[in-house]
């Protein structure tokens, strides 16, 4: 089904409007977006992209296509690139991503991470993330979130629901690709139970719902990342100004990943 066939979205049932769910403010703690509908929200860190020799950056010197790491492609956890370089948490691999794309100034910029990182990336057949738009990599995943909600739809909020549709998408239509995944914005349940939304220039997506389902979801799929607590913030990159509760160890990350629930999380 064509996106421009598709219809825009009615008023929710919970009478707020759809266009109300586009990415939060970046000055107000992540939690307390959407009015607090939401129990919780989870950081997904978008995962690097670790590809066959024949897709490396030393043969191709371009980016795969989304077909290309959909069919050749797997999952690096952030964690494995940290404990080879030796950025010690979230907050710094993030930093580094950030400066690799000059999102962050001078005062705040780890040129160092970044040297280190490439040289991670050369070395290991592996891309960067996809950074300021759904991870095609997590896109099955964000779509078995809404089947294992029990609905065969999402509502797509586009980033600027003042002059894009916002519209109903198919799971099946999605997945098959007779639709095109959307790039940005948020992929919001029909009854606003849960949502994903990114923003641009970064490397993680908004995992909002309950805080059981969220995690049923993590679960399920193995996905890297950690639940907000009350201060966490768009930036928490920037440990370096007293967001400490995201500086976590290597250590902490591999214990995680030996749970069930395959975190990263957060201190209490």
């Amino acid at each position: 089904m064509a996106l421009t066939r598709l219809l825009e979205y009615p008023l929710l049932s919970c009478r707020v409007q759809a266009q109300n769910y586009t990415y939060p403010p970046y000055d107000l703690p992540l939690v307390e977006a959407y009015g607090r509908r939401f129990e919780s929200v989870f950081i997904l860190l978008h995962p690097f992209v670790r590809v066959p020799p024949s897709l490396s950056w030393t043969v191709t010197r371009a980016y795969p296509g989304d077909a290309q790491i959909a069919a050749h492609a797997t999952k690096c956890r952030w964690s494995e690139v940290s404990a080879h370089i030796g950025l010690s948490s979230c907050a710094r691999i993030n930093q580094a991503l950030l400066t690799s794309i000059g999102a962050l100034d001078d005062s705040v910029a780890d040129h160092a991470g970044h040297k280190a990182l490439l040289a991670f990336l050369e070395s290991h057949h592996t891309w960067m993330p996809a950074e300021g738009r759904f991870e095609p990599l997590l896109q099955p995943n964000l779509l078995s979130a809404f089947a294992m909600a029990g609905t065969d739809q999402l509502t797509f909020v586009p980033e600027f629901p003042q002059s894009d549709p916002i519209v109903t998408l198919g799971i099946d239509e999605l997945a098959r690709g007779s639709a095109p995944f959307p790039c940005r914005g948020t992929l919001l349940a029909p009854d606003a139970s849960f949502l994903f939304t990114v923003d641009w220039d970064s490397f993680f997506t908004l995992f909002y719902g309950s805080r059981d389902f969220v995690r049923r979801v993590v679960t399920a799929h193995h996905l890297e990342g950690f639940f907000a607590t009350p201060n966490t913030d768009h930036l928490w990159f920037n440990y370096s100004m007293g967001c400490a509760t995201v500086t976590l160890s290597p250590e902490d990350w591999q214990t995680a990943a030996s749970l069930q629930s395959r975190v990263c999380p957060l201190p209490s």
